[in-house]
């Protein structure tokens, strides 16, 4: 537990599977790397000390699966979270398909201002940032059209007519007209 000038810090670590979460939570903590790829089932964790602005933290770092079938475990390690963290593998521009969204806008105590985050966000890298108020629905729809825009240009290969789903052929039912009521 941390004591009173210590403080514990969750901070979780998302991203698709293989990106290197693993590597570089072990990085960070253990200062060590490997080439052999082991995917992360569920999440793990590594703890690490260090000094911030004379205070001494403990960081904990989750590894959290970016596999698709343990995505429903993630709520649990999110919980109680201090931060979050994206990482994706930058092996081109295209595979960066992020926006940010700076939500409750509607608040009054406001400490970043628009045009500092917009700067902020363009600058490091091209990243798009929008405003939105869940509680007023002021520019949603317009951060989520272009996510999908942004998506949409990303798989420039995903056929608009079909939705993606394989259709069954159902026999057709030979029924006769009278009642299909069980004979017993």
């Amino acid at each position: 537990m941390a004591g009173p000038n210590k403080v514990l810090l969750k901070i979780i670590i998302l991203g698709d599977s293989g990106v290197g979460k693993t590597s570089l939570m072990n990085q960070f903590v253990l200062h060590k790397f490997s080439n052999d790829y082991k995917a992360t089932i569920g999440a793990n964790f590594l703890t690490k000390e260090v000094q911030i602005d004379n205070r001494l933290v403990t960081m904990q770092i989750w590894d959290t699966a970016g596999q698709e079938r343990f995505q429903s475990l993630g709520v649990s390690y999110y919980r109680g979270a201090d931060c979050c963290v994206l990482q994706a593998a930058p092996r081109d521009p295209e595979n960066f398909p992020f926006l940010v969204i700076g939500n409750k806008i509607d608040l009054s105590n406001r400490v970043v201002q628009t045009r500092q985050a917009q700067i902020y966000f363009l600058g490091i890298s091209n990243v798009s940032y929008f405003e939105t108020s869940g509680k007023q629905g002021n520019n949603i729809e317009k951060a989520l059209e272009t996510a999908a825009r942004n998506a949409l240009a990303r798989n420039k290969n995903i056929d608009p007519t079909s939705d993606n789903a394989e259709s069954i052929k159902l026999p057709e039912n030979n029924r006769s007209t009278q009642s299909s009521r069980c004979p017993c």
